[in-house]
């Protein structure tokens, strides 16, 4: 890790557009340790059984059929880096387009920009664990998705969790592959997420806010999440109540740093939409079962309002 190089580059951003995505691939490389990637046979081979039985009971409990990405990596922390930059430029280029005649001072803004990005890109490249890949904006086909595990962040959560890294690698692997029964089972999914992020970023580039998109697309990722959350434990074929109970506390704890920069990603965002989706269907697996919980992905009128949430037993009503 070099901090020295990661400023620098941050500094020299260059270029035409709002943010430099070459110097923020450099910068957060240089501000991001890789981590040991030196995997015996036997962790390699886990992984793959993990990723497999995880298809396979997940198939089992909820009756959802689904393929595998055709792409599962096993990376350290500068491959994921390399792996999303790619994302993140699609998703903020696309804003960028629409919001460009609002920066003052282009210089000025392609390094606020740049910087900003590469503080994202270097916290998350040191805390993901698994990523579900959809490719969004992408035009990608479902074939072309992709799964991911961060071995050298799963190692050092698994330590500092205190619980066997073999069964949280595993538990971390029915949460990513539950993402891929998701997709899998709804094709339309990846279509309905990109329609509203374009109406969003289109309203900003008009000087408005998009409140309805917004509410669709935080409802579909509430019930993405909280989905995964339920069926991750249901599927799971070992103890995880304390696995449960460790990641739940990790995801509210940290110190003041790392506060703000969850903040300034949205990540307390994301955690309500686990603790929400996840309780909303508990409430419909418990009355009705896992099949009906995943009638959800039949079709996007499924998808539970931002109401419903709150209010299972009228999404049950209306779509069971």
């Amino acid at each position: 890790m070099n901090l020295y190089d990661s400023v620098r580059a941050v500094a020299e951003a260059s270029g035409e557009g709002l943010i430099d995505w070459n110097a923020v691939t450099r910068a957060a490389r240089s501000a991001t340790e890789p981590g040991d990637l030196s995997l015996s046979s036997a962790t390699r081979s886990g992984y793959a059984r993990d990723v497999r039985d995880a298809r396979t009971r997940i198939q089992e409990v909820s009756a959802v059929e689904f393929d595998l990405p055709d792409v599962v990596e096993v990376q350290n922390r500068y491959h994921w880096i390399d792996a999303n930059i790619a994302t993140f430029e699609r998703v903020m280029g696309t804003l960028e387009t629409e919001t460009r005649s609002f920066a003052p001072d282009l210089g000025v803004a392609r390094v606020l920009n740049t910087g900003s990005m590469t503080v994202a890109l270097s916290f998350l490249a040191n805390n993901v664990l698994g990523q579900y890949d959809p490719l969004l904006l992408a035009d990608a086909p479902a074939e072309d998705h992709a799964l991911y595990f961060v071995h050298p962040n799963i190692v050092r959560v698994a330590d500092e969790l205190d619980v066997s890294e073999e069964r949280f690698r595993r538990w971390i692997a029915f949460h990513e592959v539950t993402h891929a029964a998701e997709f899998g089972a709804a094709p339309w999914l990846s279509g309905h997420l990109e329609a509203r992020m374009e109406r969003s970023v289109a309203a900003l580039g008009e000087g408005s806010i998009d409140r309805e998109a917004f509410r669709e697309v935080n409802a579909a990722m509430t019930a993405v999440e909280g989905y995964a959350e339920l069926l991750m434990d249901r599927a799971f074929d070992d103890e995880y109540a304390d696995l449960r109970r460790k990641v739940d506390a990790r995801r509210g704890g940290k110190g003041p740093i790392s506060q703000l920069v969850r903040r300034f990603l949205g990540m307390g965002m994301k955690r309500r939409q686990y603790e929400r989706g996840k309780a909303f269907f508990e409430t419909v697996a418990d009355e009705r079962g896992l099949e009906t919980a995943s009638l959800v992905w039949d079709r996007p009128e499924n998808l539970p309002s931002d109401a419903e949430l709150d209010a299972p037993a009228e999404w049950l009503a209306r779509v069971a």
